[in-house]
């Protein structure tokens, strides 16, 4: 049986989307809270979803489509944030390796024209049409624990200050981990609920990466 998972990125979200809580976690309460939606010392709420072991070395990434409505200035930015949030994920340690490529992708990238908070219609993708856009959007298409296929969708409508941290942010959550952290305390993570402002991947927001693909370091900082 296929299982299609969609979830919201940014924005208005519901409470399985994110996690509150009053201050910094221990590694391990951040690893699961993002990977699997567990309240700190709770469990599991979401499934654990991984890429396969043979896709990891050769990932491939595409900006699948841009809306006509987005100049050419514009679309520079969201060019230059997917490869940069792509030099984020290679250099991270996760063992993963991104190969940014045009046409059909494994990660592939939808800017729409739809506004913030809108109803995307027309994308000529079923996944993403009819659903809410509250600034980003992804659906994953895994089986047995393992994605098959990252679909995501940016508004081209987002602000320039914000595109370069959605696009990370999108992608990690393509990587499977896919739940935010409402907290003063995490508001330079790039898993802040409040906030689209991070660019690289560090902290315990790399930990979580490298933890979700095998590779774990006992010497982590606890803060992000």
């Amino acid at each position: 049986m296929r299982l299609l998972l969609a979830f919201l990125l940014a924005g208005p979200a519901t409470a399985q989307e994110f996690i509150e809580v009053p201050g910094p976690l221990g590694n391990d309460d951040f690893y699961h809270a993002v990977a699997c939606g567990a309240v700190p010392g709770g469990e599991c709420r979401k499934p654990f979803l991984r890429w396969p072991d043979a896709k990891r070395g050769a990932l491939t990434v595409s900006l699948r489509s841009v809306t006509d409505s987005l100049e050419p200035y514009r679309r520079a930015l969201y060019d230059a944030g997917l490869d940069a949030a792509v030099a984020q994920v290679n250099g991270a340690g996760a063992g993963l390796r991104l190969r940014r490529i045009s046409g059909p992708a494994d990660i592939e990238i939808h800017v729409v024209a739809t506004p913030p908070g809108e109803i995307m219609r027309d994308t000529g993708v079923p996944d993403l049409d009819g659903a809410l856009l509250p600034l980003g959007r992804v659906a994953l298409r895994a089986r047995d624990g393992e994605i098959r296929e990252a679909l995501i969708a940016v508004s081209g409508q987002a602000r320039r200050r914000e595109i370069a941290s959605v696009l990370l942010e999108e992608v990690v959550q393509g990587l499977g981990l896919m739940t935010d952290i409402r907290s003063p305390a995490y508001h330079r993570s790039l898993f802040s609920e409040d906030g689209n402002s991070v660019v690289h991947l560090r902290g315990q927001d790399a930990m979580a990466l490298r933890r979700h693909y095998g590779h774990h370091d006992g010497d982590d900082p606890e803060e992000s």
